[in-house]
């Protein structure tokens, strides 16, 4: 599925450190609209398991992730 997944805005938070890349996808969630496909790629392990977390908790959809060499690519709609 990961091929034919097209995201509408990326946000590229590899480098960063937790909580980093949860607080990126947080700020432009907000400012998203509902039904936005965005995805975070992040070479931070955390957010493997505290992005799915947030995004339950906030009532989005995990659409996807995608493990790469180095980083990982979190796809989530926004609700």
């Amino acid at each position: 599925m990961s091929e034919q997944l097209t995201a509408d805005v990326t946000i590229d938070a590899r480098g960063a450190g937790c909580p980093g890349p949860l607080m990126d996808l947080i700020g432009k969630v907000k400012t998203a609209d509902s039904g936005t496909v965005l995805k975070l790629q992040t070479s931070d392990r955390g957010s493997v398991t505290d992005v799915p977390e947030w995004v339950e908790k906030a009532g989005h959809e995990l659409v996807e992730t995608v493990e790469h060499d180095d980083y990982w690519s979190i796809y989530v709609q926004k609700a």
